[in-house]
């Protein structure tokens, strides 16, 4: 990838466009070799699962300053605005930063964000000095008010969490994209194959976020490097810009000037 062409977050620029998160890995050691190998630069992890004065916690730190990453911490879990608040400022505490991926979850088989409560702790957590990243739909509406409520950029899913799915919702997102052209937007949750980044990053999508396709693949660290490349290809061809759909064939090589077929 160019080296030009740095993902911006908030200030905070970054040679990667994949963003991981650091669940469910069969081990710390497989943790931190899938992140050397998917290149990326930015790490989530939840307060719940990293208790910073417990051995697993120091033990994860340890793994993050070795790999040289910066921490996004979530609210995963969190049912409630107030919840994902009181969550959001122990987590700046612990962690020592003030971003903050924010997740409100209003349905248990989807965990599909409950918008309304996300709307309401972004807005809390913004005027607190937080740097919101928040887990949302692809509601064009939804993301109006999550921008209005001071938020920075977007993370609309592609599909329910864990799902692998892919893109649920083409149309969704390429409306998301040609109604924010300015807005960072990054896809998080449902991508389940390598392929899937390519996709929405061809789409002008800024970055992806995934978990469970890495943690929970076969080999992880191979899987890794796989997402990490296929989202710098998404890069590069949506850079490059793609050729438009045609409904008949055309010939890649002219028969204008051909040595033979010509009239008797």
């Amino acid at each position: 990838m160019p080296p030009t062409d740095l993902l911006t977050l908030y200030d905070v620029a970054s040679r990667s466009r994949l963003l991981l998160g650091t669940a469910r890995f069969p081990s710390p050691a497989i943790l931190g070799d899938a992140i050397h190998a998917s290149g990326c630069e930015i790490v989530t992890v939840s307060l719940r699962r990293e208790a910073g004065g417990s051995r697993a916690g120091e033990s994860f730190w340890s793994l993050i300053r070795a790999a040289g990453v910066r921490v996004l911490p979530n609210t995963a879990g969190c049912r409630t605005a107030k919840e994902a608040i009181a969550t959001a400022q122990m987590a700046r505490e612990v962690f020592e930063t003030d971003w903050i991926k924010l997740e409100v979850i209003g349905e248990e088989d989807t965990l599909q964000p409950d918008v309304f409560g996300l709307v309401e702790a972004a807005k809390t957590l913004a005027a607190d000095g937080f740097r919101v990243f928040p887990y949302t739909t692809d509601d064009l509406v939804v993301a109006e008010k999550l921008l209005d409520a001071g938020c920075g950029l977007l993370m609309p899913w592609a599909a329910p969490i864990g799902s692998g799915r892919g893109v649920n919702n083409p149309f969704a997102l390429r409306a998301l994209r040609a109604h924010f052209p300015g807005v960072p937007l990054v896809v998080d949750a449902g991508l389940g194959a390598p392929s899937h980044a390519a996709a929405v990053m061809e789409m002008g999508y800024d970055a992806v976020l995934l978990n469970t396709a890495v943690s929970r693949a076969g080999d992880p660290v191979t899987m890794a490097r796989a997402f990490g490349q296929a989202v710098e290809a998404g890069r590069l061809a949506f850079r490059a810009g793609a050729m438009t759909p045609r409904d008949m064939a055309e010939p890649s090589t002219p028969v204008i000037g051909r040595p033979f077929g010509g009239a008797a």
